[in-house]
């Protein structure tokens, strides 16, 4: 998907919301684990449910992985279920050297069809390449993450500056606004003025709303930009809204509180 399409989507469904599919198969509704595919079956209620009130959906592969083969075939059947209409993160954190990241691009954007991958940068440019050669495709960088573990490293001083900002500023030049995101974590949101002045055109995915806590009116007027450029995630707090038979209904309750609220804030 490109950044125009992704615009698009933004201001057609008044939404800037992420729906994370980070399905783990001892949270699903008891009812389910009859089915074939347990963890499919959930995603693709879920997906029904929302799909109107999202842009994107972001499937963090750890829990498809922790599966095995079998994880990895819902999460195959997930990716190709949500469509071309929505923008596809395959939350990965990937990035080894040239070679080893040239497979994992394979991986995502060939064998599965991703539109987007997170990407860790500290391996440097190499290893974040390969990634950035698919048209339509994009890098999602860490950037300034909304974990604890951020001040080991992140949040260091490096030089005139912190580490974090090194890596958004040095990043920023490998790739462009229209194939390169950062990932920024919504706790973080006093830093979000100085981290849209280092990277004025580019979008940002945002973890943190909703369950850690982060506020998404907050985020919105630090963050956005004239294309919005920012895509808001929300895992557990809509896919978990209601642990029985009703959960597709309640998920959907939540996702629009999320998109209405979203709507008011768009310009």
């Amino acid at each position: 998907m490109t950044r125009h399409q992704l615009v698009e989507q933004i201001r057609e469904k008044r939404s800037y919301l992420c729906v994370g599919l980070d399905t783990d198969s001892t949270k699903i509704p008891q009812y389910l684990l009859a089915e074939p595919d347990p963890v499919f079956a959930f995603n693709k209620a879920i997906i029904d449910a929302t799909k109107d009130l999202c842009v994107s959906y972001k499937i963090n592969t750890a829990f498809y992985e922790a599966m095995g083969v079998k994880g990895w075939e819902a999460m195959e059947k997930t990716v190709h279920y949500i469509g071309n209409e929505h923008f596809k993160i395959a939350d990965a954190k990937r990035g080894d050297i040239g070679n080893t990241s040239d497979q994992y691009a394979k991986a995502f954007f060939e064998a599965m069809p991703f539109d987007a991958i997170t990407v860790a940068p500290y391996m440097g440019e190499d290893s974040v390449k390969p990634f950035l050669q698919y048209e339509g495709k994009w890098a999602i960088v860490l950037g300034l993450t909304s974990n604890k573990g951020a001040n080991d490293f992140e949040l260091q001083q490096a030089g005139d500056g912190l580490l974090y900002e090194k890596v958004l500023q040095t990043v920023s030049a490998w790739g462009t606004p229209e194939n390169l995101m950062f990932v920024v974590g919504a706790t973080q949101a006093d830093s979000f003025i100085n981290i849209r002045k280092l990277t004025p055109n580019h979008f940002y995915l945002v973890p943190g709303v909703g369950a850690q806590g982060g506020s998404l009116k907050e985020i919105s007027s630090k963050a956005m930009n004239r294309d919005c450029g920012i895509l808001v995630n929300a895992s557990r707090a809509i896919i978990y809204a209601s642990g029985g038979e009703d959960f597709a209904e309640q998920a959907r309750e939540v996702a629009k509180e999320y998109q209405e609220e979203m709507s008011g804030y768009l310009i």
